[in-house]
């Protein structure tokens, strides 16, 4: 059965980053999240899936933009 766009979403991502200790900082603010060496998974819900989508799209400019400062450091 395929969702509704007004039902209640949730999801889960998992990465693995040399400096996930630092990349994981920039989510304090964002999201639900754990840290386990060098991975790092997220939680995420939002009450529709329009909503998680808004989300899904912060948090990937939030590590993106980390991911980037995190590579202009080491030049």
């Amino acid at each position: 059965m395929t969702p509704r766009k007004s039902e209640p979403a949730r999801l889960i991502f998992r990465l693995k980053h040399s400096d996930a200790d630092a990349l994981s900082a920039s989510l304090y603010t964002e999201a639900e999240f754990s840290r386990a060496g060098d991975s790092i998974e997220v939680a995420e819900s939002a009450p529709s899936i329009v909503d998680l989508r808004a989300r899904w799209n912060t948090l990937m400019r939030g590590l993106i933009a980390s991911e980037q400062a995190l590579k202009f450091g080491k030049e």
